[in-house]
């Protein structure tokens, strides 16, 4: 299998490290974190211009008809600047319900606007009481309410709920898990937003007969999460690969520099091996998230959940290992909010729970069929 890049998505990749390198840097970010701004508009508008909002959409519905690795290449220059942006929630999450889910009408009212920089969203699927993981809705209840419907519920861990335009909910309905597109300023919806310890913005939304939208394209709504779902999964492997990737930068910059002794750290044998141990975990990651790139794409659903499952799994323990390494290599400097390790480890840790963890992921791929199952 060619894993090589070709022309164009070499100059997406020049192109967004640039502009990531020129307007994500990690002093606005913390700027953007002290002054309690959520994410940098600018930058926002910034990565419409350069056609990285539309990269996820077909080109029928004003996108620019990306697949798994352009998601890739963005998703990993975002992890080395640890952006704050709701790249994921809008184009990966609720956009990928909207090109899996909609009708043409609801996605030409919607996609040009996100495309645009000018229409943030959000899906809301976790709820309060619900088993982890799993793609049923239970708690949140639709209910016909004259030619439209109405929601009941609430929703946790909302990925950027608290600032989006419109939310994608799911909710149960008399004929199984349903998504709905509900206004996020709409009468009966109430939005309490925090920051989530690794920066991102999260939101509980809670829905008092909340008018909103049925999706209404072909897919069945629990098939749709566990696409778009599967599309996120691949998504935070690559951002985790950057986050990865700009540690061990930093890292072994720093064994450079730091003395000990009158020497460089960099020189001990001990701590150069470790460094390569990193190293070797990254370049494993990258390598799992290349094909889980390439699976969401040209894969049945039965083989893409399995190829994210085992990309997942890897990059949750690879993450641990490198970010616990890289804290203990700088030493109490590690675990100050003023140096960019230790939010890279955070962010690290935060991407392992997302969608499940290691453990979780290797479940998935124990059970899955034709494997022999222990009694």
């Amino acid at each position: 299998m060619d894993f090589d890049l070709n022309d164009d998505q070499r100059l997406l990749a020049d192109s967004v490290g640039r502009l990531m390198a020129d307007h994500g840097g990690f002093e606005a970010r913390t700027d953007i974190l002290r002054q309690g701004q959520g994410w940098n508009r600018t930058l926002w508008r910034n990565m419409a211009d350069l056609g990285l909002l539309g990269l996820g959409f077909a080109e029928e519905d004003g996108g620019f008809g990306g697949g798994g690795v352009e998601a890739m290449i963005v998703a990993e220059a975002l992890g080395r600047a640890l952006s704050l942006e709701p790249w994921l929630a809008t184009t990966v999450l609720a956009g990928g319900a909207l090109r899996r889910g909609a009708d043409a009408a609801q996605r030409a009212a919607r996609i040009p606007a996100i495309v645009a920089g000018e229409h943030v969203m959000a899906l809301a699927h976790a709820e309060p009481d619900a088993p982890r993981h799993r793609l049923e809705a239970s708690g949140t209840i639709a209910a016909l309410q004259g030619d439209g419907w109405s929601l009941t519920g609430t929703k946790i861990a909302v990925l950027h709920g608290a600032d989006a335009d419109e939310l994608v909910v799911s909710a149960a309905t008399d004929r199984g898990t349903a998504l709905f597109l509900v206004d996020g300023a709409a009468a009966g919806v109430t939005r309490d937003g925090v920051v989530g310890y690794d920066g991102i913005p999260v939101a509980t939304i809670r829905l008092d007969a909340a008018p909103a939208e049925r999706l209404a394209g072909d897919a069945a709504g629990q098939e749709v999460l566990a696409a778009v779902i599967d599309d996120a999964i691949a998504a935070l492997c690559a951002e985790a690969v950057g986050v990865m990737a700009e540690t061990v930068d930093l890292t072994g910059e720093y064994l450079k520099t730091r003395q000990q002794f009158g020497t460089p750290l960099g020189t001990f044998q001990a701590l150069q091996h470790r460094l390569v141990d990193m190293l070797i975990q990254v370049e494993l990651s990258r390598s799992m998230a290349t094909h889980a790139a390439l699976a969401i794409d040209d894969t049945s659903a039965a083989d893409r959940a399995l190829n994210v499952a085992a990309a997942k799994a890897q990059i949750g323990r690879a993450g641990r290992m490198v970010g616990q390494n890289a804290v203990q290599l700088h030493g109490a400097i590690g675990f100050t909010s003023e140096y960019k390790v230790g939010h890279l480890f955070k962010r690290l840790t935060a991407i392992d729970a997302l969608f499940g963890d290691a453990d979780h992921h290797l479940g998935r791929i124990a059970a899955a069929p034709g494997l022999p199952q222990l009694a």
